[in-house]
């Protein structure tokens, strides 16, 4: 039921919990683990950790895309939106969409091949060395293993739709947030 009363403060005060705990999140997730545990850490283990971790990373974040749009739609009626909150009610649409794509396509075949890539990578004795970048050996394998050539291309490509698909909502998330900010009469 759309309305054009003011929302609760309970309302607001859920707004604001689900699109904070998203944009953390993902900040979290994208820039500061990524890189720790990325530059620290066996690339085998990390991969693995990313594959355990992401699935709950990307349904939490879907859910909290989700409840921001509704909740929103459910205080700004249609007729009565201004230009601002047509961006906003858009911005919360892209990011149910960009986190709906991640949770059931993207993230889970960049998963899949990842762990496809691990199995040929430990044949060859390779996964353990540390950094985010791939090694020498890797290249040698990649130009080597036509099959694994292949996991690397889709990989490329999988893991470049997926982080595309998290940096559109990391930048709805902003907007949505700065939007909140920029209406707050006082803190």
């Amino acid at each position: 039921m759309l309305t054009d009363t003011e929302p609760s403060n309970t309302i607001k005060l859920l707004h604001l919990l689900f699109l904070s705990t998203s944009w953390g999140m993902q900040i979290w997730v994208t820039f500061v683990a990524g890189f720790v545990m990325g530059s620290h850490l066996p690339r085998h283990t990390y991969g693995f950790i990313q594959r355990e971790l992401f699935p709950y990373y990307f349904h939490i974040g879907s859910t909290c895309a989700f409840l921001n749009l509704t909740l929103f739609a459910m205080y700004h009626p249609s007729e009565l939106l201004s230009d601002e909150q047509t961006t906003q009610i858009i911005a919360f649409f892209v990011c149910v969409a960009a986190s709906v794509l991640n949770t059931q396509w993207f993230g889970q075949v960049t998963s899949d091949i990842v762990a496809d890539m691990h199995l040929v990578e430990r044949r060859h004795g390779l996964g353990q060395e540390v950094g985010l970048f791939t090694s020498e050996s890797c290249r040698q394998l990649r130009a080597s293993n036509p099959s694994y050539r292949q996991l690397s291309q889709q990989f490329t490509l999988y893991h470049a739709l997926s982080s595309l698909c998290n940096l559109c909502c990391i930048v709805c998330n902003g907007l949505s947030l700065y939007y909140v900010a920029a209406h707050l009469s006082t803190l």
